[in-house]
């Protein structure tokens, strides 16, 4: 199913098992996973925002001592042009011309350093969200508890899933099979069902099959004499039921048509991540399989910081390096890495945010049915699978908050 590769999109090696204990066991057992998923994305921000702290605190100390150098300087300056304006003595004039000069050169070198230090801060935080979205956008809490939810959305597009239907479907499909040599239609009706695979567990309510399931159907109730007017009532309430289901699926699938369109985009940014990834290490000279020992697969959260924290520095020294290299040209490659990673965090936040707003269509699906005396029930303990999705949803991902974080990313000279 697509909406089901959108979840695992980010995260191929989860392992489901199924859960073979009661009722009440089974939602404590997902209410624990649901927690530990949550503590550990909520770990994941922490560490992150940990690290980005240090580097704006370390920018900020050093952002403090370029302004105070900036202002002793002009100052000096000032003080200096007030000379040379009142002074008679060449001599004098001279040197503090000299002076000015000096004072100038200092100011610029502060200015180079000072910016030396805003692209070095800028390309830390862009390598620290650039490792962070390793996990960030593995969505393992929406994995688990969106399961059930898309599992029970697929029963509900069942009619065997009903009360009293798989009894009354046997007698159909008995009938069907009795009668396929004495007419047309009952012929194709039978044909189509086995094609259908196993029809004691599915039923296929919607597309071509179902127009000639239906015409089966009514054959069968008109063959029914008046005394099996108890089944005839049966009958025509399934047939009902069927055709409710029926539209019930073609309206869902109406709303699934977009997961489509979001997993085309997942896959998309994933091979963008992983090439982005690939690229940054390789300029940072950091061994794949070093990084995914010590910092993807690693769960202690103390020693994934120490690996951040070595991570930012050799960012750091990095921009060093090609300073030195290309005293000119240092800052495009630097550059176009830092907008790839501010791209990447915003189509997230964005792909995010439609997962969201799909979430939410199902919202109207659900109050469209769930007045019906036959479907009606399955509709609401949906929309409590639905509430249940979506406040695990915001609090794993706020997708507003992920695109406003991305335009304030990094900082300006």
């Amino acid at each position: 199913m697509k909406k089901t590769l959108i979840l695992l999109l980010f995260c191929p090696q989860i392992i489901f098992v199924a859960a073979q204990s009661p009722d009440t066991l089974a939602a404590a057992k997902k209410m624990v996973v649901v927690a530990q998923t949550t503590d550990s994305l909520s770990s994941e921000k922490n560490l992150r925002e940990k690290i980005l702290g240090d580097i704006q605190t370390n920018l900020d100390k050093k952002n403090a001592t370029f302004d105070s150098t900036i202002v002793r300087i002009n100052d000096r300056v000032d003080n200096l042009d007030s000379v040379l304006k009142t002074t008679t003595s060449v001599k004098e004039k001279a040197d503090k011309l000299l002076e000015r000069v000096q004072a100038l050169e200092i100011r610029q070198k502060a200015v180079e350093e000072n910016e030396l230090d805003i692209y070095k801060a800028n390309y830390q935080s862009a390598v620290v969200n650039l490792v962070s979205m390793d996990r960030e956008i593995k969505p393992l809490v929406l994995f688990n508890v969106s399961r059930q939810f898309f599992s029970d959305l697929n029963e509900a597009g069942n009619p065997m899933n009903y009360e009293g239907y798989k009894a009354w479907f046997g007698k159909f499909n008995d009938f069907a099979k009795a009668n396929k040599s004495d007419e047309t239609l009952l012929t194709i009706t039978n044909n189509l069902l086995l094609f259908a695979g196993d029809n004691a567990e599915y039923v296929p309510v919607i597309g071509p099959i179902s127009s000639v399931l239906f015409a089966g159907m009514a054959t069968y109730v008109q063959s029914l004499s008046k005394r099996e007017r108890a089944l005839r009532l049966e009958s025509e309430k399934m047939i009902t039921l069927t055709m409710k289901v029926s539209q019930f699926d073609y309206d869902k699938g109406e709303v699934e048509h977009e997961w489509e369109i979001i997993t085309d985009e997942l896959n998309n940014l994933q091979g963008l991540y992983t090439r982005c990834l690939n690229s940054n290490l390789a300029m940072l000279k950091i061994d794949t399989a070093s990084y995914n020992t010590n910092f993807s697969a690693e769960s202690d959260a103390e020693r994934r910081y120490q690996y951040l924290t070595n991570i930012r520095q050799k960012a750091s020294d990095y921009i060093d390096t090609q300073r030195a290299a290309a005293p000119k040209d240092w800052k495009e490659a630097v550059y176009n890495q830092m907008m790839q990673v501010q791209s990447l965090k915003m189509r997230f936040g964005q792909i995010t945010f439609r997962i969201n707003e799909n979430i939410i269509k199902y919202s109207g699906l659900f109050d469209k049915y769930k007045l019906d005396s036959e479907i009606g029930t399955k509709m609401t303990n949906l929309q409590s699978k639905l509430l249940e999705l979506r406040e695990i949803f915001d609090k794993a991902f706020d997708p507003l908050d992920y695109i406003s974080s991305a335009t304030r990313m990094y900082k300006v000279a």
